[in-house]
């Protein structure tokens, strides 16, 4: 039949409106808030919504999941004296694997033997070029740079961060990305634990015989 197209098209359009305030009505009969709450935006992001599902962004945003990326950020641990302990070695690996080269790192030399020393003195990363790839974290053998959830970083000028933009507390990143902290820092305490059974082991066959 000519038109059924747009008949069945439009069916879908006023089911769509109708549930939408019937699913209001019920929420509201709940006591519950549909709109402007993690609750209800969970609710309308899942398969068991009925009527609207859009998001009225930016009052309204979609739950972001774990291992969502967008730009880089460098992880540091807060000292006993609360002095910033920076992952970052200033290895350069990062800087290798990064496909369109966004990302440049000075590292910092002992001024009395001009001998590197492991940690950056600089660190920048062009987020106008980065492509949130996730290589600088998947390849950094220190868990020391992290995909960040944040993408709401829109200007008018370059955004060309450095050390101090870049850099966020372990709790931040365990915040984030509970799971995918946990499971590196379970590697972490493997790797140590095994580097230190290594160093008894050696410790012990070189002790002389009594």
């Amino acid at each position: 039949m000519y038109g059924k197209g747009i008949l069945k098209g439009l069916s879908v359009t006023l089911k769509r409106f109708s549930e939408t305030y019937l699913d209001d009505i019920v929420w509201w009969l709940r006591g519950k808030k549909r709109y402007y709450t993690p609750e209800g935006v969970a609710h309308r992001s899942s398969k068991n919504t009925r009527g609207i599902f859009t998001v009225q962004y930016p009052e309204e945003q979609l739950i972001t999941p774990e291992e969502f990326r967008y730009v880089p950020f460098l992880v540091y641990d807060e000292g006993a004296d609360g002095k910033r302990e920076h992952r970052c070695t200033s290895c350069g690996i990062c800087a290798k694997v990064c496909p369109p080269q966004c990302i440049w790192i000075v590292r910092t030399n002992d001024p009395n033997t001009g001998k590197p020393v492991p940690e950056p003195k600089e660190f920048y990363i062009d987020m106008d070029i980065c492509m949130n790839c996730g290589f600088c974290a998947e390849y950094c053998p220190f868990d020391a740079i992290i995909m960040d959830h944040n993408f709401d970083i829109a200007s008018y000028d370059r955004n060309v961060y450095n050390l101090e933009k870049l850099s966020k507390p372990a709790s931040y990143y365990r915040q984030i990305r509970p799971l995918n902290y946990q499971k590196n820092e379970d590697e972490r305490k493997a790797k140590e634990a095994a580097k230190a059974a290594k160093a008894d082991a050696s410790a012990s066959a070189a002790a002389p015989a009594t």
